[in-house]
């Protein structure tokens, strides 16, 4: 699964809005925005606060494995 199809799904099952999400990891929403509609990747430091947010792992979030727990 891409990051960007992910991330959308992450999003949707906790019922957020983009902003929601952008404003709990100290980013602006266009920026989080570009990253659901994959035409931006995230910095390293965007990317490890978006897995903390969502309380799962990197690997799951980068779409490289399908187990969300972080080990």
């Amino acid at each position: 699964m891409l990051f960007s199809t992910r991330l959308k799904d992450l999003r949707s099952k906790q019922n957020l809005t983009q902003k929601e999400v952008a404003d709990a990891v100290g980013m602006a929403a266009v920026a989080y925005q570009r990253y659901e509609y994959g035409t931006r990747e995230p910095a390293f430091r965007q990317f490890i606060a978006l897995a903390d947010f969502f309380d799962v792992s990197l690997d799951y979030l980068a779409g490289r494995t399908d187990d969300p727990k972080r080990h």
